[in-house]
């Protein structure tokens, strides 16, 4: 009993210390792309959040104060803790803790193997709560006066917008990376290689014309989506929407012409898009084979039980419809 007690305490500290490592590595990721807008250092991709809501959605709960150190320490990364640092680490807390709740109220499935789940997240884990921390931190760097009043709605949506792709992008793929498993065929390692290679051509392509081609990814997303699902989509997903932000902050290729800000704006736009295309197409789709596959299940559950009741009969039936092809109807 004694051990059992020490171990749970210990357990405990060690997924919070984990959490905040995580969210830490993932803050320090976040920031090689940073841009300063009206003097607040904002990123378009934030990975801590995607990292703090699948850390939440896996262990629970209880793992929340590792979210907090986490934030906590990127914000000492870049500048010493002061009481925004602590109002803005707060907002990046609460915003993945409402996430969870609101998912958890909804019933939410890690597998996202429901359209609803893809929807859930979406738009209860990525672009409601969100809110929050950008919110709170906008607020608090005017409060501080560290940003101006006429910069807090660029500020805002840059952050909000930042805070929603890294639940959209990161999220999925952390989700869908601990059930992931190789291809199991010739045929599927093929049909992924050639994926790969189109995918690296293709965005690289979209991200470095000064042509407006960035509608290319889209076919990408969805062939991805319909032949491996979230295991294919949200690797694509990732390498698009960080090889469109690194173009969108030098503003090159199709970003060359625009002002920083115009810049962010048509990259949200586009990551948004291709967030929505790829995580809920991928949901859709898998929901699609379960159904199929529970009603193959269902027919074959039946089969068994008219052998059962009938031996014979029912191979008989099914032989003789085989043979005599299906019904034709006539025209009327």
């Amino acid at each position: 009993m004694r051990t059992e007690a020490f171990r749970r305490p210990c357990l405990a500290v060690l997924r919070i210390l984990v959490v905040s490592a995580a969210y830490y590595a993932g803050g320090r990721v976040g920031l090689l792309q940073q841009v300063v807008i009206e003097g607040a250092t904002v990123t378009p991709l934030w990975p801590p959040t995607g990292i703090a809501l699948a850390c939440l959605l896996w262990m629970g709960i209880r793992v929340w104060p590792g979210i907090a150190i986490g934030a906590c320490l990127v914000i000492q990364s870049i500048s010493p803790i002061d009481l925004v640092g602590l109002a803005i680490a707060a907002g990046n807390t609460l915003a993945p803790v409402c996430a969870w709740l609101l998912l958890r109220r909804v019933g939410f499935r890690v597998a996202l193997d429901r359209f609803r789940d893809g929807v859930a997240l979406v738009f209860l884990g990525g672009l409601i709560p969100m809110l929050i921390s950008a919110t709170v931190g906008a607020w608090a760097l005017v409060l501080a006066d560290s940003l101006p009043q006429s910069g807090f709605w660029t500020v805002w949506w840059t952050w909000w917008a930042g805070d929603a792709m890294g639940v959209l992008v990161i999220t999925p793929l952390l989700l869908v990376l601990r059930e992931a498993g190789l291809p199991k065929d010739a045929h599927r390692w093929a049909e992924a290689t050639a994926l790969l290679v189109s995918a690296v051509v293709i965005t690289l392509l979209a991200t470095t014309s000064q042509l407006a081609l960035l509608f290319l990814v889209f076919p990408l997303l969805i062939w991805a989506a319909l032949r491996f699902q979230l295991e294919g989509s949200a690797p694509c997903m990732l390498l698009v929407s960080v090889m469109a932000n690194a173009a969108a902050i030098h503003q090159r290729g199709p970003f060359e012409h625009h002002t920083l800000v115009q810049a962010m704006a048509n990259l949200q736009a586009l990551n948004g898009s291709a967030a929505l295309t790829s995580l809920l197409l991928s949901a859709l789709v898998t929901e699609q084979k379960a159904i199929r596959r529970g009603i193959e299940r269902a027919c074959q559950e039946l089969a068994e039980v008219v052998e059962r009741l009938a031996p014979g009969r029912a191979t008989t039936r099914w032989t003789s419809q085989e043979e005599d092809g299906p019904p034709t109807g006539g025209g009327g």
